[in-house]
Formats: structure tokens, C-alpha cells, sequence
């Protein structure tokens, strides 16, 4: 907001809207790869049996680093979406990424067709990781104006990635920014809406969930560590707090976990999206309790405790907030009140 009638109000709003630089770094594709090396990512399926523990590798390489996490969860989830719909010789290795954000005035369309093989133009927002990943899947628009998921490379030189687009301080190192396709050639993963209407959409999403919690718990567990050295009162209580946000929130996440893989083809919009706002409950709160109960020194003096302060807030902003709640109470407005029953 402008200083009004000061005579450097120009300048002083003109460095306050300065741009951020880019925040690239190359150690994150280093270590995505490292992991990849050590088949750290052959994770099992949604709905396979084993959900809970893919959400248990994906809650544990947040609670590592947030960016990390960005990409691996993008790269598994690329991979199982490609198991899904029948387009796992696509997978030929390297980094995937999934890139189907539709973000205003970015759209990508599909200009011509051969076949599978189809020619996009238009512009991508919002592609986390667009200049560390191999290939990623990206969401485009048909002849018919219907929603196609089309397998790209980022080889192709008609694939340009940007240095615009992402000005945050949280999540920097994901570098989600914008990408020209304008004549770049892909290929088609499943038919048009199968992408939206499978049922592994709902079941990716609820992993974010576990994304988001893993941090919880790292945050969690320096509040932990700080109450093991001073049993001051004051911190105990932000830890009593902070065990049954965390507590609550894994037990939503085992329970949906057990919900897919015992309904495996099932709709699972419901239960991902009271999961993703309990979880977010979760994640706002302990941020709140650890950072009260901490003061300021972790923020200034521990690089992993401040990224992770700053990332988590953007990280998970991918909730739309009450638009979600709202959604969440519409499909159950007509459901039966015995269903909260114990």
C-alpha cells in the first residue's frame, strides 16, 4: 500500500513490489534422482491394499524438505496415473512431473492430432518443477473443449520453460514456473475426461494429505525435542496441543487409507476431501502452537526449521479452502446423521 502524499512514496512502493529472484536448486533434482537410483520411488498403488503405506513414504519425505516432496510426489504420482490408464510403456525413466493446475489466462489446447500423437499450443502455469523434471503429464483441451492428459518431454525444444510465474518465498526451490508449448508434440494418456473421472484422481489427492502431515510432524517433533530439554509449562501445554491435532489427523488418514483400498473403484471424493481438511486443520495448528511456543530463535537460526515454516503455509494453500468445506457439505447433506454416530 502506497505512503499517501510522502515524497518517496514512488520509490519506497516501486522496492516494495520488487520481483523475487528464482530460487533454483540443482542439489533437489540431485537428490530426486538419487532416489530414484535406490528405487525410493516404486511406492505401491492407490488402492492396491498397501495405500497407507505409500502416504507413510510420502509423509516421510516431507518431513524432510517440502520442495523435495513437490516433486516426489509428482513423479509417483505421474507413474501411477500412467499404471491406471494403460500408458505405462510411456514410462521409459527419468522425472515426471503432473502438471493439471488450470490457472487463469493458461490454457493449453490441442491444435492437431495423428493418432495419439497430438500438437499443443498455449501456455502452462504453476509446473512445479518444469526446469529439473524429464517429462511431465499436463492437462489440455480437445477439439471439443474436453479436458485430455497428454504425456510430454521436456526434450522437445518447442517445450520452453519460463523463469516467470512463481514469486514465492515458501516453496521456492520447486521453481513452479510457467511453461510455453506452443508446437510441442505429445502424447495422449487416456481418453478425453478420463484424467478427472478415474478413480485414482481422488485417491492422488488424499496423498497430498499425508504430504502436508509428514511436515506437520517435523514440526511437530521440534517442539518435542525442545520440551525434552525445559518442561516449561507454557511449552507443554502447545505440545499437549499439538499431539492431538497430529493424533486426530493420522487417524483420519489410516481410516481413508483403509476406505480405498477396501473400495478400490469406488468414488472417493468424500473421504479425500474430509481428509485434505482435517489434515490442513492439523498442519495450520501445530505451525501456530510450534511457533508460539518456540519464540523466534528456530525461525533465525535453523535453515531446515525456517524453510519448513515458510513452505508448508504455501504448501498447503493447493487446499482451496472453503470452497472444499463447501463442496465436503454438499455431499452429505443428504446422508443419514447416523453416519458421525461412534
Amino acid at each position: 500500500m502506497a505512503v499517501p502524499h510522502h515524497p518517496y512514496a514512488f520509490l519506497l512502493q516501486t522496492f516494495a513490489e520488487r520481483a523475487n529472484q528464482l530460487q533454483l536448486d540443482e542439489r533437489l533434482a540431485q537428490v530426486l534422482r538419487q532416489c530414484q537410483h535406490a528405487q525410493l520411488d516404486e511406492l505401491p498403488l492407490p488402492a492396491g491394499g498397501r495405500t497407507l503405506e505409500r502416504w507413510q513414504a510420502l509423509a516421510q519425505v516431507a518431513g524432510f524438505d517440502l520442495a523435495l516432496v513437490k516433486l516426489f510426489e509428482g513423479h509417483t504420482d505421474a507413474r501411477a496415473i500412467l499404471a491406471e490408464l494403460g500408458a505405462a510403456h510411456l514410462d521409459t525413466g527419468g522425472i515426471w512431473a503432473v502438471w493439471a493446475a488450470e490457472a487463469p489466462g493458461a490454457r493449453v489446447q490441442i491444435a492437431e492430432r495423428q493418432g495419439s500423437r497430438v500438437k499443443l499450443t498455449g501456455r502452462k502455469a504453476w509446473c512445479s518443477g518444469a526446469l529439473q523434471v524429464d517429462h511431465a503429464l499436463v492437462s489440455a483441451w480437445d477439439e471439443q473443449g474436453r479436458p485430455q492428459l497428454v504425456a510430454i518431454s521436456m526434450a522437445d525444444p518447442c517445450v520452453r520453460p519460463s523463469e516467470q510465474g512463481w514469486q514465492a518465498i515458501g516453496m521456492a526451490a520447486s521453481a513452479s514456473v510457467e511453461v510455453e508449448l506452443e508446437g510441442a508434440y505429445a502424447q495422449a494418456v487416456g481418453g478425453p475426461g478420463e484424467y478427472l473421472s478415474r478413480p485414482g484422481f481422488w485417491q492422488g489427492g488424499a496423498g497430498i494429505a499425508a504430504c502436508w502431515y509428514g511436515a506437520a510432524v517435523c514440526a511437530g517433533d521440534y517442539l518435542r525435542e525442545a520440551a525434552q530439554r525445559s518442561e516449561e509449562p507454557h511449552r507443554l501445554a502447545h505440545l499437549g496441543a499439538v499431539d492431538a491435532h497430529l493424533s486426530a489427523a493420522a487417524a483420519v488418514l489410516r481410516e481413508t487409507a483403509a476406505w480405498i483400498d477396501a473400495h478400490p473403484a469406488a468414488d472417493a471424493e468424500r473421504v479425500t476431501r474430509r481428509a485434505r481438511a482435517v489434515v490442513e486443520d492439523c498442519a495450520e495448528a501445530v505451525l501456530r502452537h510450534v511457533g508460539r511456543a518456540l519464540g523466534a530463535s528456530p525461525f533465525c537460526g535453523d535453515p531446515r526449521f525456517a524453510r519448513l515454516f515458510a513452505d508448508l503455509p504455501v504448501f498447503i494453500r493447493q487446499s482451496h479452502a472453503e470452497r472444499d468445506l463447501a463442496a465436503l457439505g454438499a455431499s452429505i447433506t443428504d446422508l443419514p446423521s447416523l453416519r458421525w454416530a461412534l
